[in-house]
C-alpha cells in the first residue's frame, strides 16, 4: 500500500516543484532580449518536453527509493534534482547564465552518474534517464551558446 502512495508522491515532488520553480522563474523580457543560437527550439516546446522528463526522474527516483535507498544512485538522484530546481532561478530570476551553465554541467554529471549507478542493479530506472541526459546536454549547448552570444 505505501509505494503507490510513494510514487505518488515523487511524481508530485519532482512534477510539483518543477512547476512551481517555472512559475516563479518565468523567462520574460530578458530572456526574450537576448541574442540566441540558430539552433534554439520554439518557446512552447519547453513545457512538453520538461513534463515528460519530470515523470522519467520521479519514476526512476521512486524505483531507486523502492529498491536502493540508501545507494549512491539515491544520492545521485537527490543531488541532480536539486541542481535541476537551482537552474532556473539561476538563469531566469538571477540572469546568470555563466553560473547556470556550471550548475548544469554538475547536473548532467549527476545524471551520467546516476546511469552509471543505476545501470547494474536496475536497467529500467538507468534507461528512464536517458532522455533526460540528452535534453540536459542539449541545455547545455544552448545555455553556453546564450551565454558567448551574450
Amino acid at each position: 500500500m505505501k509505494r503507490p502512495f510513494a510514487l505518488i508522491g515523487f511524481l508530485v515532488l519532482v512534477l510539483g516543484g518543477g512547476m512551481i520553480i517555472g512559475f516563479i522563474s518565468q523567462p520574460g523580457e530578458w530572456y526574450a532580449a537576448l541574442e540566441k543560437p540558430p539552433f534554439n527550439p520554439p518557446n512552447w516546446i519547453f513545457a512538453p518536453v520538461w513534463s515528460s522528463l519530470y515523470v522519467l526522474i520521479a519514476i526512476a527516483g521512486y524505483r531507486t527509493w523502492v529498491s536502493y535507498p540508501a545507494s549512491s544512485a539515491m544520492r545521485l538522484w537527490i543531488v541532480q534534482l536539486v541542481l535541476n530546481f537551482l537552474w532556473t532561478p539561476i538563469f531566469f530570476t538571477l540572469h546568470l547564465p555563466g553560473a547556470a551553465l556550471v550548475v548544469l554541467l554538475l547536473m548532467l554529471a549527476s545524471i551520467v552518474g546516476f546511469i552509471a549507478a543505476c545501470g547494474p542493479q536496475d536497467r529500467a530506472s538507468a534507461l528512464l534517464f536517458l532522455p533526460y541526459a540528452l535534453w540536459v546536454a542539449f541545455a547545455g549547448a544552448l545555455n553556453a551558446a546564450i551565454w558567448w552570444l551574450n
